[in-house]
Parts: structure tokens; sequence; C-alpha cells
């Protein structure tokens, strides 16, 4: 099955909501539609960023899968940026966002 990720950019914490709970938030998330492969926290220019990666059948439904991730993280922290992307030959090429 394809491997696919969403990439989110994070932004402030919502009142009442800590850091720490932000990463596995997202990864249950997904992990409600489908098998999660894997998630890590980077810093990328300063900006944390959520990543969680996932399989799912194809792209409509892997891009539908980031959407509902992006938008339970959202009840924790601001999600400034996101984007679904899908491992192709080696490499991570953009779905949708």
């Amino acid at each position: 099955m394809p491997s696919y990720r969403v990439t989110m950019t994070i932004g402030a914490l919502r009142p009442g909501s800590a850091a720490p709970a932000v990463m596995p938030l997202a990864a249950q998330a997904a992990k409600e539609l489908t098998t999660v492969e894997a998630s890590e926290l980077t810093i990328v220019a300063g900006a944390p960023r959520v990543i969680v990666r996932y399989t799912a059948e194809d792209a409509e439904l892997a891009a539908q899968i980031g959407a509902h991730t992006a938008a339970v993280t959202g009840t924790v922290a601001e999600v400034r940026t996101w984007m679904v992307t899908q491992r192709v030959d080696g490499r991570w090429r953009g779905v949708a966002e």
C-alpha cells in the first residue's frame, strides 16, 4: 500500500493546550482512519513541523486523511500550513494541501 505523509507547520497553541500533546494528537487523528507508520517533530526556520506518515489506498483517500489530521491538530494548535505528499521512487511528491 502506498505511503503518504501530512506535514503541518504549527503556530500558536490554543488556550489550555500543552506543546507535548500536539504530535501524539496528530498521530492519533490519522490512526483513527488508517495505519500510521511514523510521526515526528522537526524545526524548520524556527517553526515547528509535525509530520505523520501513514498508508492509504490512493491519493484521494490520503488527502482526506491529511485534512482530518490537520483539522484535529487545529483544535490544540494553529496549523499555519499543511501538505500531503506521497512516496514515489524514493522521493516525496505533493498530493494535496
